[in-house]
C-alpha cells in the first residue's frame, strides 16, 4: 500500500515513471484478499457520484470480464475503424476534506459515548474502526484497478479488430494529471497486457510497445482553465443556491432529526456535510472493502433518496444544466473528439490506414457530464431545485446511473462496405458505460457521420474556448485631475 501525500503531476511532465511504478504496484496487487463475495446495499442506487460500477451494470457482479454485447451494435458489413473512448477513473479513497469530516463525525459519537446504553447502531459506530488517513486524498485503490483492468479485457473482446495485437502500439492515450487518471490508465494498459499475454508478467511501462499517456490539463481538466466558470460558478458562493437552501429545506431537517435520533447527538451538533459524508462512508466502504458498515445502518432508501437528490443538485448546478457555461467550457474536447473521427475518415476515404484505431482519455466525472450536458443528455424539463425534489422523483438527471465510478462514453466509428450512398458509408453510434446511448436529438441508436455533425454544427463551428471561457474586460477610467 502506498503512503504519504500525493499531488498533482505538472501538466508538461511525461508520466512513464509514475506508469512504470503503477503498473508493477497493481500487477503486485492483481487479487484482493479478504474481499470476498461483493455486499448488496439497498442503498447502493443512490449513491450519486460514488456509485459502484456494477451497481450500474449488474451482470458484471456474475462474471466481470464477461463483454455483454447490445443487441443493438451495429454488425454484418459495418466494421468499426475507430473508438474513441472518455473514461472516468476508478473507484478512489474519500478526499481528505471528506475524511477529516468523518472523523469530526466520529469525535462527536465517542464524546458523546453515543449509544452506550443498551448498544445499537451509535455504539456500532463507536466501535467500527476508521481506517481512512489524510494521505489518501482522492487516490486510486485496488478496486479501481481492478474496474480499469476489467474494463479493458471487456473493450478488448467487445472490439477486437479495433484492439488487436497489431494495433497496439497505436493506442493513444491522454489523462488528466491528477494521480487516479494517470493510474487507471497504467491499470487500463494492464489490462489489455492480460488481454494479449494472459498470466505472462508485465514489462516495463517503456517496453510496452505503445506511448505512454499524455497528460492534458486543458483537454482533460478543461474547468479548471475557464476562468468564467471559474468565477461565475466555482468562486460564486451564490452559484450553488439550490445546493445550500436544500440542505437546511424540510427534507433534510427531517433526516438531521432522524439521524441525531439514531446516534443519540443533540440535532444542533449535526448538519447536512456531517450527514451526507457518513452516508458516502457507507458507499466507500462497500466500493472499497466490499464490508457493509454500520454507517449504512443508519439510513434507510427514503433517506438515501433525499441525500442523493443533493448530490444531483450540486452536478447539476456545477457541472451540468444549471448554468450554461458548465458544459459550454467543455466545447474543446467535444471538438477534439470530432478531430479525431474526421481524421479517421479521410484516411478511410484515401485507402490510408487509420493511423490511431483507439484513443482513450482518463478524467473525471467532472470531464464527463458538461460534455454529455453539452450533448443535450439528461435533461429535464423543469430545472431540478431545492423546492421540487418530490416532482423530480423521475428525473432523468441522476449522476449514479450516468456517472458511476469508471464510467464511460465511446464513440465508435463505422465504415459501412455496402453503402447505398457516399453519406451512408460512415456511421457513428454512441456508448454510454458500455451499452448503446441512442441520439439526443433523434433517439436513433446509430447516425451517419455527417448528419451528426451537422446536427452539432454550432458547437463544431462557433463553440470557441476564448470566447465562451474569458471575461469580458472592464474599462477603467478616472477623471483627470
Amino acid at each position: 500500500m502506498l503512503s504519504g501525500p500525493r499531488s498533482r503531476l505538472p501538466a508538461s511532465v511525461a508520466p512513464a515513471a509514475v506508469l512504470a511504478a503503477a503498473l508493477l504496484s497493481s500487477f503486485a496487487r492483481c487479487s484482493l484478499p479478504g474481499r470476498g463475495d461483493p455486499v448488496a446495499s439497498v442503498l447502493s442506487p443512490y449513491f450519486g457520484t460514488k456509485t459502484r460500477y456494477e451497481d450500474v451494470n449488474p451482470w458484471l457482479l456474475v462474471d466481470p470480464v464477461a463483454p455483454r454485447r447490445d443487441p443493438e451494435l451495429l454488425a454484418g458489413t459495418c466494421t468499426p475503424v475507430q473508438l474513441v473512448a472518455l473514461i472516468r477513473h476508478g473507484t478512489r479513497y474519500p478526499t481528505t476534506k471528506q475524511i477529516r469530516k468523518l472523523r469530526q463525525l466520529q469525535g462527536l459519537l465517542q464524546t458523546r459515548g453515543a449509544g452506550g446504553r443498551g448498544g445499537g447502531v451509535g455504539a456500532a459506530l463507536v466501535e467500527w474502526p476508521l481506517w481512512y488517513d489524510d494521505w489518501m486524498d482522492g487516490q486510486l485503490v485496488e478496486k479501481g484497478r481492478q474496474d480499469m483492468r476489467q474494463l479493458a479485457l471487456r473493450l478488448a473482446a467487445l472490439f477486437p479488430d479495433l484492439f488487436s495485437r497489431e494495433n497496439y502500439g497505436r493506442l493513444r492515450l491522454v489523462t488528466s494529471s491528477k494521480h487516479r487518471c494517470v493510474d487507471s490508465s497504467a491499470a487500463f494498459l494492464q489490462g489489455l497486457w492480460q488481454h494479449y499475454h494472459p498470466g505472462l508478467p508485465p514489462p516495463d511501462v517503456s517496453d510496452m510497445e505503445c506511448d505512454p499517456p499524455r497528460i492534458d490539463d486543458k483537454l482533460m481538466r478543461f474547468f479548471d482553465h475557464c476562468e468564467k466558470f471559474l468565477t461565475d460558478v466555482e468562486r460564486n458562493e451564490s452559484a450553488l443556491y439550490h445546493v445550500e437552501a436544500f440542505k437546511t429545506g424540510p427534507e433534510m431537517q427531517k433526516i438531521l432529526n432522524k439521524v441525531a435520533a439514531t446516534l443519540q447527538v443533540p440535532v444542533n451538533s449535526l448538519n447536512a456535510d456531517l450527514v451526507q459524508v457518513a452516508f458516502f462512508t457507507c458507499s466507500f466502504d462497500l466500493a472499497i472493502k466490499g464490508v457493509h458498515s454500520p454507517w449504512c445502518d443508519v439510513f434507510d432508501v427514503d433517506d438515501a433518496k433525499v441525500l442523493e437528490y443533493l448530490n444531483d443538485l450540486k452536478q447539476y448546478w456545477k457541472r451540468s444544466y444549471g448554468y450554461t457555461i458548465n458544459s459550454r467550457s467543455s466545447c474543446t474536447l467535444f471538438q477534439d473528439i470530432f478531430l479525431h473521427l474526421d481524421k479517421a475518415v479521410e484516411q478511410k476515404q484515401r485507402s490510408q490506414p487509420v493511423s490511431s484505431p483507439v484513443i482513450l482519455q482518463f478524467g473525471h466525472a467532472e470531464t464527463l457530464l458538461p460534455l454529455l450536458s453539452l450533448m443535450g443528455y439528461f435533461k429535464d424539463r423543469e430545472p431540478l431545485t431545492a423546492y421540487n425534489f418530490k416532482e423530480q422523483v423521475h428525473r432523468k438527471f441522476r449522476s449514479g446511473r450516468i456517472v458511476p465510478y469508471a464510467s464511460n462514453l465511446i464513440f465508435v466509428l463505422y465504415h459501412c462496405e455496402n453503402a447505398k450512398t457516399p453519406q451512408e458509408e460512415f456511421q457513428v453510434q454512441l456508448l454510454l458505460n458500455e451499452k448503446v446511448l441512442p441520439l439526443a436529438h433523434s433517439q436513433e441508436t446509430v447516425a451517419l457521420y455527417e448528419d451528426l455533425k451537422n446536427h452539432y454544427k454550432d458547437i463544431l463551428q462557433s463553440c470557441q474556448t476564448s470566447r465562451e471561457c474569458n471575461l469580458p474586460k472592464v474599462n477603467i477610467t478616472s477623471d483627470e485631475l
